[in-house]
């Protein structure tokens, strides 16, 4: 059941925004409209770093009940037993979350590292990791064996990934500050790269209601156009048959569909692979504004809000063959 977020009189579309989706979304705009006004379910991810599911389970159900998210075994949605007066929304003050137990993350977010499919040993790069929701995960994944450069760009953000890798008991992961588009004029190369990109955030309305009055397209097109230098690095020092992983939390064509297929027009030796998850979706977008997009690009994973009660997402999962 939704829950619709109070003070929505905060809740401003702009006239462009509103012809924008209206476009994209045709008679499921107002659904779209309903699912971004409403409250997100809190969801929790499983650090089996340091305990498994099943003892963190038999932890926590005494006060919580937990749900299992479909396409992430680690993943739960959680709400706290009491009445509705005595309801907790706290996760994050809870002992288990203090240990490192648990990692209070948005069930679509969980996505890409399980796309990503880091195995132990493996050399993955993280381009934009802070806080470090994806890079724990990964490392989890990787069972602490191999090694993880987690890098952002940002160094008010590295403080918060630092704490939040050494709180799940990262011990695999080195920490990097350098813009992600420099990462292809080193000699570096990685099995797996993962880069979950700045972007314009329109699926996560219900989580900000600030990214509908920063939006405009001035704004989606300066972020296009970075992050299509990050994709293009990321690619770049990925080894011969390795995985890239290209991910946002926005609707934008131009920020998704658009930059994966601006990648596979120019770098001949990538290829768009199938997402098999157990996860209700939504078709990609084949062209936008004049722009007709590579076919391949049907293999994305585009995830409105309303197709999950979910926040928004799209995953592009990349090879590299040469």
């Amino acid at each position: 059941m939704l829950e619709e977020i109070p003070g929505n009189k905060d809740f401003i579309v702009k006239e462009k925004f509103k012809e924008r989706y209206l476009s994209l979304l045709k008679d499921r705009y107002e659904e779209f409209i309903k699912y971004s006004k409403s409250y997100i379910r809190k969801s929790i991810r499983v650090n089996t770093l340091k305990i498994s599911i099943k003892e963190l389970k038999k932890r926590l159900e005494k006060n919580w009940v937990l749900k299992q998210i479909p396409w992430c075994k680690e993943g739960f949605w959680i709400d706290y037993k009491a009445e509705q007066d005595d309801k907790r929304y706290d996760i994050g003050n809870v002992l288990e979350h203090q240990l490192g137990y648990i990692y209070v993350q948005e069930a679509v977010s969980m996505i890409p590292p399980i796309v990503l499919s880091p195995r132990p040993g493996d050399k993955v790069l993280d381009v934009c990791a802070a806080p470090g929701s994806k890079a724990s995960q990964i490392a989890a994944l990787m069972q602490n064996k191999g090694l993880l450069v987690a890098n952002d760009v940002q160094g008010d953000r590295l403080k918060a990934l630092g704490i939040n890798l050494q709180r799940m008991g990262v011990s695999n992961a080195i920490i990097t500050q350098m813009p992600g588009q420099r990462f292809k004029k080193t000699t570096l190369l990685f099995d797996k790269v993962l880069v979950d990109a700045p972007c314009s955030g329109t699926g996560t309305i219900r989580r900000s209601l600030k990214t509908l009055r920063i939006w405009s397209p001035n704004m989606v097109r300066r972020l296009a156009a970075q992050q299509k230098q990050l994709v293009a690095s990321g690619f770049e020092v990925l080894k011969r048959g390795g995985v890239m992983v290209y991910s946002t939390c926005t609707m934008e064509p131009e920020e998704n569909e658009g930059v994966v297929s601006w990648l596979l027009d120019k770098y001949p030796g990538a290829r768009v692979e199938k997402i098999n998850l157990d996860i209700k979706r939504s078709a990609v977008i084949p062209e936008f504004e004049g722009h007709v997009y590579n076919p391949s690009i049907k293999h994305c994973l585009r995830i409105w809000p309303q197709d999950n009660n979910t926040g928004g997402f799209f995953i592009a999962k990349i090879k590299k063959l040469r």
